[in-house]
């Protein structure tokens, strides 16, 4: 028998939801569905629901709640402040991390080169990454503000790394990071993570291109 999740953590169910685009931007929550679809009653769901639409992840639409959407305006200031932050950790991470998480990033490079056919498993896998990297830096407020901006990451409605070719330059990237990170190079980390996060903007906006092309 499955069990339920706790209900504390509707929040996280919701988020996790629109992360992973079970709703996407446009989409009507519903306070019963939720609850019915998660298992919890309606109370941490109103209560997920109000944390969400104050961190502007959710809207109204007359009395509805619906995703949120980013216009081209609201994308380019998402990722130039993920660039900059992105950087910083890695700059950091190359001067704090342990020994032990430098291996980790390693590892976690190495087994991403077998997910290379499944767009959605590397996304998730690329989010681990980046997130080992906040951590590395050893700077809580930065892993705070990282936290916030990859909130803000789940209103994309598709990843990046489905993107023809995108998944083989990314893991390369990958790599050029974690190698400036275990060589202590804050100055190179912080470059690679940069143009890292430049190079995944522009195919984004490709993406982005193509799809309204099709009138999607």
């Amino acid at each position: 028998m499955a069990t339920k999740p706790p209900q504390g953590d509707a929040y996280s169910l919701i988020l996790e939801a629109i992360d992973v685009g079970v709703y996407r931007p446009g989409d009507r929550l519903v306070e019963s569905e939720l609850a019915e679809r998660f298992g919890v009653s309606r109370t941490p769901i109103r209560e997920a629901l109000q944390r969400l639409e104050t961190q502007r992840l959710l809207t109204r639409d007359g009395r509805s709640l619906i995703v949120a959407s980013l216009d081209h305006n609201q994308l380019a200031e998402l990722y130039v402040v993920r660039a900059e932050l992105e950087a910083l950790a890695a700059g950091l991470a190359a001067r704090h991390a342990t020994a032990e998480e430098v291996r980790v990033l390693q590892e976690m490079v190495a087994q991403d080169r077998r997910l290379a056919g499944d767009p959605t498993a590397l996304a998730r896998a690329n989010k681990r990454f980046h997130h080992q990297i906040h951590l590395a830096s050893h700077n809580r407020f930065l892993v705070q503000q990282l936290d916030l901006v990859h909130r803000s990451m789940a209103l994309l409605a598709t990843t990046s790394l489905a993107a023809e070719g995108r998944t083989e330059d990314a893991l390369k990237e990958h790599e050029a990071i974690v190698r400036a990170i275990a060589a202590r190079d804050e100055d190179a980390a912080a470059e690679a993570l940069r143009t890292h996060i430049s190079k995944a903007f522009v195919t984004r906006l490709k993406l982005d291109a193509e799809r309204h092309e099709e009138g999607i």
